[in-house]
This record gives C-alpha cells, sequence and structure tokens, in this order.
C-alpha cells in the first residue's frame, strides 16, 4: 500500500489520457492542460479513456515516479467531473480511489476504509 501524507496536494486531470504517455508527456500535460507545475511536489492522477487504469504522477524533489494501476477486472467505479480540467481531491479520497472505491456518495470520515464498501 502506498502512503499519501495528509498535507499533499492532489490534483486529478479530469479527461482521459493517452497512456502511451510517459513522464514528459504527463509533465507537458500537467503545464498546458492543468495549468500546475509537475515539480511543484504536488500528486497528479490521470485515467485512460477505458476507465481500468490509473497513472499517478509525482516529484520528489530529485526525481520524478510514475506510478500506474491497471485493474484486471472491472472499472474505475467513480471519477470526478468538472468544467475544469482538473480537480482536487484530499489524500483519504486518493487513497480510496487508488483502491477502487466508489467516492460518489460517500461522506468522507476519519476512517477512508469505509469508502471501499
Amino acid at each position: 500500500m502506498i502512503i499519501i501524507p495528509e498535507q499533499a496536494k492532489i490534483f486529478v486531470c479530469i479527461s482521459s489520457v493517452d497512456f502511451r504517455n510517459g513522464i514528459d508527456g504527463l509533465c507537458s500535460l500537467c503545464k498546458g492542460e492543468l495549468k500546475e507545475n509537475p515539480m511543484s511536489g504536488a500528486i497528479f492522477v490521470f485515467k485512460n479513456k477505458g476507465r481500468i487504469a490509473l497513472k499517478i504522477l509525482y516529484y520528489d524533489g530529485e526525481a520524478f515516479w510514475l506510478l500506474m494501476r491497471r485493474l484486471s477486472r472491472g472499472k474505475l467505479k467513480w471519477w470526478p467531473s468538472s468544467n475544469t480540467p482538473s480537480c482536487s481531491l484530499q489524500a483519504k479520497e486518493l487513497q480510496a480511489l487508488i483502491l477502487g472505491g466508489n467516492l460518489g456518495n460517500a461522506e468522507f470520515t476519519d476512517d477512508w476504509k469505509k469508502l471501499l464498501r
């Protein structure tokens, strides 16, 4: 399990992304579409068109991390919608999203594991 610091800034790209993009392509999306600095230390989250995979881009001050999670069955149950290119999430919301939780109707409590039901 990946531990996400509670104070982390997390940006979720609303639109689907071509997952042939690697670090450089996703950095370009952060700068161009999301209007955010990919080297800011924020966590950037992307989904593919089929909603079966996530990519997470993070710069730790020395190097980029690119994490990918592909579901072996099913699709992501929830993804934010907005008129803006991105939205922000809390750390516990991202943790639940990574684990396949449905955040759509969730009331967020200190126990993020409840979001997985």
